[in-house]
């Protein structure tokens, strides 16, 4: 928990339904607490921040079109500074789910249905799906493709589910979002917090972990093609050389040449299909529904590897470039 607190435990707080009190706090802005009939909510506050507000509106005006945004329920208006929003409370998220047991390939399409923050509930014991519920969390950073932060191509997301042209302080739009989804599918796919982007033996604060993110996405999914040119400076073009030339052509792992055992292959051709590094190539969300990913039954997952084979793999993997870094190859 955060040594900071905007609420403290058993704080009252008063909304326009309902009347709350604070149970948890789980990070610096977001907290536990239940309502008057003693069912738990979220409490989400921020001071002096467009984000909350952001994500309030953005709630507001879609939550009634679609089942898979966690809903805003009320808004506190006594203490009225911070200010603070009670959103839904959901009994996991998708990244912890995955860890306790994989996704089956049917889970991983029925919460791909509703596009990291993936919120879940469990379905009661008897049913067939695992999950009754899934919505996505956290729209503060939600804007318009045509804001200034799209058209300007401010920096958001976290890195590793971050499109190229993201990474690149690059215009982007919901190509960028098309990208991201991709990248969520790949960490699902494989489970146990593998990050195929994730940069070994660098942290996030790390001033090359971009640039490294980056040349993954060069290594596994590139070359970054000719066609960049057509809408980058000569200025770009020689930093997406420079950042090429970080993955010699022998490193270079297409995801095309994966194979059965480490990805079945209708996973592998719905992936490609998503990740193009040029944004206009990338499908968008209306055409993904259609492909035939989404009605093709087989279980197959991440090919005939067992959990432990899987984990054994990814740590001899991240041991041995570790060790190649360390040693200059």
């Amino acid at each position: 928990m955060s040594s900071r607190s905007l609420f403290r435990l058993g704080q009252q707080l008063r909304g326009k339904a309902s009347t709350y009190r604070i149970t948890e706090q789980l990070s610096e802005f977001v907290y536990f607490a239940v309502n008057q009939e003693e069912k738990r909510v979220v409490v989400k506050s921020v001071e002096g921040h467009w984000r909350l507000h952001n994500e309030r509106d953005i709630l507001k005006r879609f939550q009634r079109r679609t089942p898979n945004l966690r809903p805003l329920l009320d808004e506190i208006e006594d203490p009225a500074e911070p200010p603070a929003i009670v959103l839904k409370h959901l009994d996991d998220d998708l990244t912890r789910a995955s860890r306790k047991q994989r996704l089956t390939r049917q889970e991983i399409k029925y919460v791909a249905r509703g596009p990291s923050n993936i919120l879940v509930n469990y379905a009661t014991t008897g049913e067939r799906r695992r999950f009754s519920d899934v919505q996505v969390a956290d729209c503060g950073g939600v804007v318009s493709a045509d804001s200034e932060f799209a058209r300007e191509g401010y920096l958001t997301g976290t890195s590793v589910f971050r499109a190229p042209e993201v990474h690149l302080e690059l215009p982007w739009g919901t190509a960028s979002d098309i990208w991201s989804f991709g990248v969520t599918l790949i960490h699902l796919i494989w489970a146990f917090n593998f990050h195929l982007f994730e940069p070994v033996g660098l942290k996030d604060d790390d001033d090359m972990y971009d640039t490294q993110v980056v040349a993954n996405q060069h290594k596994f999914f590139g070359p970054f093609p000719i066609s960049y040119k057509e809408f980058i400076s000569e200025e770009m073009t020689q930093a997406i050389e420079g950042i090429m030339s970080l993955v010699p052509p022998e490193k270079m792992k297409p995801f095309e040449l994966a194979g059965e055992r480490e990805i079945s292959t209708p996973d592998k051709t719905f992936l490609l299909r998503i990740m193009p590094l040029d944004p206009r190539d990338r499908p968008s969300a209306a055409e993904l529904l259609q492909d035939e990913w989404f009605t093709e039954t087989s279980e197959r997952t991440v090919g005939s590897y067992s959990r432990e084979e899987w984990v054994q793999l990814i740590q001899e993997r991240q041991r041995k470039e570790k060790a190649k870094e360390e040693a200059g190859e």
